[in-house]
Order: C-alpha cells, then structure tokens, then sequence
C-alpha cells in the first residue's frame, strides 16, 4: 500500500470505552502502515478523574499512536471547545482520521465545521458518507456488518484494513506485561485455561452470578485438568468468587489485580497453551480475548443489534436469543426482565463450551 512520507502529523478522533478501542485496532494498525513516519495523537475522552484515557489501556506503549487529547464528551462549553481548538492548532495536524461510531448525520456535519473551521485541518479521512451512517446487515445470515468492518470501510482510502488477519489485532505487549500475566497465574500458567469474566457494569449485560456458578460447576467436573483464571475489575471479585465457588480444581481470581494490557497477556498465554476458552457477556475482555485468538462463549445480551459487536473471528460461539425487544439499547432492563438473556439456559452455555473446546482440543 502507497504511504504518504509528506504527512508528518496526523490526528485520529475514536470516542469510546475498552471496547471500542478494541474494535478498532485494525484501522490503528492501517494508518501507522499509511503514515509510518508522522507523530499519530489520538483525540478521545478520558474517564472522570482519570490521568489517562481508556484507549490507552489497551494500546499502551504500542507505538499505534504517540499521545493523547482530552475531550469531554457531549461538551458544549464555549470554553472548552475553545481550548481544544487551540491544542489542535498548536499540534498542527497535517490530516484527521476520523473513526468515530454511528452519528446522526447532522453531528457528523458539525464535526466538519469544527475541524476545518476552528481547528484549521484541510484534509479529512474517514468523515462517513451517509449511507455510511446505518448498520448494513447480511439477509443470509440476520447479522449486522462488526463495528471494526464498518470503521474499516469508512477509512478504505487509506488501504485495506484487512480485520480478518488476526496480526491487525495485535496488541504488541512487552515482555513486563507478559511476564506480569505469567506471574499472576502462577500454578496455572502452562495449564488450559478456561477464563472466565461474569462482572459487568451493565445490568442490561448481566447473565446472573448463578447462572455462572452452576455453569463453572459443571465445567470443573467435565475438565479437571484446566486451570480457572477469573478476570475483570475489582469490583467484579465478588461476583467472581461466588460464579467460582463450586470449581473443585485450580483457579486464581485476577479482578483488579491487572491492567487491560495485563489481561490481554492472560489471554495470549492462554492462546499458546491451547484448549482455553473465555466465558462471558458482551464486555471489553472479550475483545481483548479475541484479539489473542482464544475462543469466546458469550451469553450476549440483545440490547443491541446482532452482529455489530460480536468478537473479531469464526472461532467463537454466541448465544443471542432475538427476543421481540432486540436493539433496545437499553443500560437497565425492568420492564422486559432482561428476558434476551434470562432465555440463555446453562445447558446451552455448557453444550457451547463443550462444542468449542473439543474443536480446539
């Protein structure tokens, strides 16, 4: 693919959560390969209190890009735009990438006007065309086009993402991160690893703890010899010690022990071993899991459109129940019950794990 050597600077403006930054990796990888040679800044929103914003979990010192903007999304403040305007200009960008998620056209519109006009930046990539701006889905299959295809066909003028080669995933960890995981397994590591991850923020995402514990029961009698590593925030290490407590054989409970780069190197480590697999909802870890290449079993929640956020990959069993109510983008589901999800039964869990593990046996 062409480069362009005269681009020294380029800006890239992806707003979002782990996850999000996780579905973009391949255009990450597309516009280092399209501008190797310029200082790449990423303009995202960084969490409440936070030094850091959450897309630096999970590129760290990949050398994807070389810094961060701040941007306090939703912001309407004269001040605040101002002073982002400014920081812009002073950064002098030569190009903006922009990968953004679906907006109203009107938004998308209003972006424009704010780089070209206040930020003075000429040359824009990725500025979706509207009928860029709606989910595509395939009529054979029922499925919505992956948020990482769709990002991908936004900035195909830059080259060909390629979101189907697992090296556009990569993380690039260090060998401290690995050695970090490595360590946090201790008499797990070398051992098949079934990794599990059952905390979420979300209500609307959540499976129910009992759920996981009569699931993680019957996979400790069906394979002895794996090892159990549970992960997530620590504020998931409660949920995940009661989802655990019938596991007979080894397992470490990791929940806010590691960083996100950390717990990509868990799923890495598991991917080497081989015969592993991650369990959980839709949620950043199964991202950071597919990136690995380990194999994921999700009881997904049909709060959104099937297919959209679906981990990178062939390899991986989702359990989706379309329920009448499905795309309701819902963060807390009462009046329905959380049905999508309460319809997900462990049999069908087990019977996915058991199909996928004996396929990577």
């Amino acid at each position: 693919m062409p480069t362009h050597p005269a681009v020294k600077k380029v800006l890239i403006y992806r707003l979002g959560s782990l996850g999000d930054t996780t579905v973009a990796l391949p255009c990450f990888h597309l516009i280092e390969r399209a501008y190797p040679n310029a200082e790449r800044r990423l303009l995202t929103n960084f969490p409440i209190h936070a030094k850091a914003p959450a897309s630096a979990a999970v590129l760290g010192d990949s050398a994807l890009v070389h810094g961060y903007m701040r941007y306090a999304v939703g912001t309407r403040s004269p001040i605040e735009l101002l002073r982002l305007a400014r920081e812009i200009r002073r950064f002098k960008p030569d190009i903006l990438v922009y990968l953004m998620p679906v907006r109203p056209p009107r938004a998308v519109q209003r972006d424009k006007w704010f780089f070209q006009l206040a930020c003075g930046i000429d040359r824009i990539v990725g500025l979706p065309m509207e009928t860029q701006l709606t989910r595509i889905q395939n009529p054979e299959t029922g499925l919505y086009e992956a948020e990482a295809a769709r990002l991908a066909r936004t900035v195909s003028a830059l080259g060909d993402a390629q979101i189907g080669n697992l090296a556009n995933w990569d993380l690039r960890l260090n060998p401290a991160e690995k050695q970090i995981a490595a360590t946090s397994l201790g008499a797990l590591a070398g051992k098949p690893l079934i990794v599990c991850g059952p905390g979420t923020k979300m209500q609307a995402k959540d499976w129910g703890q009992e759920n996981w514990r009569a699931l993680l029961a019957r996979l400790a009698t069906a394979y002895p010899t794996h090892g159990l590593a549970l992960i997530g925030a620590k504020e998931d290490a409660d949920v995940s010690d009661f989802a655990s407590a019938g596991w007979s054989g080894p397992k470490v409970n990791l929940c806010g022990r590691l960083s996100p780069r950390e717990t990509a190197a868990v799923f890495e480590h598991a991917a080497a071993t081989g015969n592993s697999v991650f369990l959980g909802p839709d949620s950043g870890p199964m991202h950071l899991a597919a990136c690995a290449g380990v194999p994921c079993v999700i009881a997904f929640s049909a709060r959104g459109l099937p297919g959209v956020w679906y981990p990178a990959g062939n390899e991986h069993r989702i359990l989706y129940h379309q329920v009448s109510c499905f795309g309701c983008n819902l963060e807390t589901c009462i009046a329905e019950g959380r049905r999508c999800l309460t319809s997900i039964t462990v049999d069908e869990m087990t019977s996915a794990v058991e199909a996928t593990l004996a396929t990577t046996a």
